[in-house]
């Protein structure tokens, strides 16, 4: 049943619209009601809608229901996808008319990172222990998202000269990465008004989920898509903007001019004592939109507060209530979340939870479990783990030939014989002459000083990567990639370097589970293309089943939802946290407070500690200052004991 205020949203479909959808007040409804309606009651052809989020995840959700709603056929002709992947599609057409060629490369973060190392040590000289990178790269990532060149960004000249270098070499190798992706689709449509002028025509109606999460490229994208017909529609809760770390501005919503502002202020998901507590702490930002979350449930259980001794006792005291909770209300651990600001927090949560001594409903009175079982968020992803990367690798260069990068991580995987001396010389005839890598491994006959060993491998290597071309010609690539697995003897190779048989088997299950996606593609390149922007279609593991305790981030919890919730490690100096106060970000922390708080379901608690270990010492800390923002009448302050 929708409400008035949704039917409102659902119903506006004309000109600029600012939907201010509050934490679980079911957007994602109204979204795809809004699309179901402009093509079952006005006629609209589905193929002049885009609807742009930010997940894979929430893509797919909103396309499920769409197709639950309308005719599935018609459902499909409806352009639901993340912003990259929208791009991505754009340049898999249009590229060549910026100098790329249609089967580039998608660099991810942790290959542009390798590159970056190689630049500052082959280009620019620099020896022995290298400087962390990770300030460089954030830069070079902020200033892209802003749309800004080398010269415009703001860091040192060394910054500066590896941003230049970095687009130049990426440019040779036919690569892009995620945020060239946006950069390269602004600048298509921005030196080529006909290629835009095609897309604005086709897209008549356009949706933009979780507005406030915006970066400057992504404002301008829809900007320009939406300048012909005008009828954009957006969709967020600048509340919960909480990326401005990584380029989101809130701005974009705040300033967004718009005929029509509609808020959904009806929250499905917590109690109304909850709501009025994040109610209560997110009223302190002074730079927002005014809205009240509310609810019809019964007021709920007051949020519980308790300061515990030290970060052990913390987490043993989260420990009991979760026992409590799952032995006296039957609440499965699934339904329990323990969130906190940084994963430094995670480890006394893990060890209590290990160590944990309990009882299930109906275990009787002799009967003691031990350890609850959890699973800990932002871990190495599917598509992050060392075999995948090795196949994905293969693929890329039977692509894309010029892709230096992945040929540097497979020419010797499995080995072939290649010693580190030997491709030292290839690479740098490569660097030399000026010739891609690939050209200078056609050409090893010419070099002096290589071993018969050495010539033996490089030549197997690109007799794989040949024939490999022809084997991926045409679908299904399951089969063609059980023959690469078999050419390279990748069983054995796995069975050689992992002692562990479950590890082996583990391995070898991602292997097979890469194989089998692999069957749902017709196109190689869109293989690649959704491996690199999309984790979830790849996991093996039916995650639904694990009945775990849930350890993630504030930022992880977002879109998330738990019937308890326990905020841990709530003191000044880590939440709000210590960078983002010297930075002038307390508000972003606020936002990020609100977020976490509005997880809960049922249950909310709030925890701290009065010494925490940091830096290896103890330390004396102080309640967050968000926890004084909670009224008194709110809150339940119990001892950490439990009684």
């Amino acid at each position: 049943m929708l409400n008035d205020q949704q039917k409102k949203a659902i119903h506006t479909t004309e000109g600029r619209v600012l939907i201010l959808a509050g934490a679980g007040s079911g957007k994602t409804s109204v979204l795809t009601h809004r699309i179901a309606h402009l093509i079952k009651n006005l006629n609209t052809p589905p193929s002049s809608i885009l609807g742009l989020t930010f997940t894979n995840k929430a893509a797919a959700e909103m396309r499920k229901r769409v197709a639950d709603m309308i005719d599935p056929a018609l459902a499909k002709q409806v352009t639901l996808c993340t912003f990259h992947s929208f791009c991505m599609q754009i340049l898999r057409k249009e590229i060549h008319k910026l100098g790329y060629t249609r089967d580039f490369s998608i660099y991810d973060e942790r290959d542009v990172r390798r590159l970056l190392n190689h630049l500052v040590r082959e280009e620019l000289g620099v020896e022995g222990d290298l400087p962390s990178l990770d300030p460089t790269y954030e830069a070079i990532s902020l200033a892209k998202n802003k749309a800004q060149t080398p010269e415009e960004m703001t860091g040192d000249n060394m910054s500066k000269q590896l941003f230049s270098r970095l687009q130049t070499v990426m440019r040779a190798y036919n690569a892009v990465d995620f945020d060239n992706l946006l950069c390269l689709t602004l600048q298509l449509f921005e030196e080529h008004p006909d290629i835009l002028a095609k897309y604005q025509t086709r897209f008549r109606y356009i949706m933009i989920d979780e507005y406030q999460d915006t970066n400057p490229i992504q404002y301008r994208l829809a900007k320009l898509l939406s300048a012909s017909h005008n009828n954009l529609c957006v969709v967020g809760d600048d509340d919960q903007s909480i990326y401005g770390w990584r380029g989101a501005e809130i701005k974009n919503i705040l300033q967004f001019e718009s005929e029509t502002i509609i808020k959904l202020e009806q929250n499905y998901r917590s109690t109304p004592t909850i709501l009025a507590a994040a109610n209560k702490v997110i009223r302190h930002n002074q730079i927002r939109h005014v809205k009240e979350l509310w609810s019809s449930k019964e007021a709920g259980d007051l949020v519980e507060v308790f300061n515990a001794p030290n970060d052990l006792d913390e987490a043993a005291a989260v420990v009991l209530r979760m026992i409590a909770y799952n032995k006296n209300y039957r609440i499965p651990w699934k339904e329990m979340a323990v969130l906190y600001r940084s994963n430094l927090l995670a480890r006394p949560i893990e060890l209590a939870l290990m160590q944990a001594s309990w009882q299930a409903p109906g275990d009787k009175e002799t009967e003691w479990r031990r350890g609850i079982p959890y699973e800990t968020f932002g871990g190495t992803e599917f598509t992050e783990r060392a075999e995948i990367k090795d196949l994905a690798a293969y693929l890329r260069v039977i692509v894309n030939p010029l892709d230096q990068e992945a040929i540097l991580r497979i020419i010797n995987v499995p080995r072939r014989g290649i010693s580190d001396q030997a491709l030292d010389k290839v690479t740098q005839k490569n660097r030399d002459q000026k010739i891609p890598l690939w050209t200078a491994l056609q050409e090893v006959n010419e070099l002096d000083g290589l071993s018969d060993r050495a010539l033996k491998g490089i030549r197997h290597f690109i007799s794989i990567i040949e024939k490999g071309r022809e084997k991926f010609a045409h679908p299904p690539f399951d089969e063609a990639l059980r023959w690469l697995l078999e050419t390279i003897n990748y069983k054995k190779a796995i069975e050689e370097e992992v002692k562990s048989d479950k590890a082996r088997e583990y391995k070898m299950e991602n292997v097979e589970a890469f194989v089998q996606t692999s069957k749902n593609f017709t196109d190689l390149q869109e293989f690649l293309g959704t491996l690199a922007l999309n984790n979830q279609s790849f996991t093996h593991r039916d995650e639904t089943r694990d009945n775990k305790v849930s350890l993630m981030t504030f930022h992880s919890a977002k879109g998330l939802e738990f019937t308890v919730c326990f905020l841990v490690g709530l003191e000044d100096q880590i939440m709000p946290h210590e960078k983002s106060l010297a930075e002038g970000g307390l508000e972003e922390e606020r936002r990020l407070m609100y977020v976490a708080m509005t997880r809960a379901k049922k249950n909310l608690i709030l925890s701290m500690a009065r010494q925490r270990k940091r830096y290896g010492k103890d330390v004396n800390m102080n309640p967050s200052r968000f926890l004084f923002e909670i009224p008194k009448e709110l809150i339940k302050v119990t001892s950490w004991k439990g009684h």
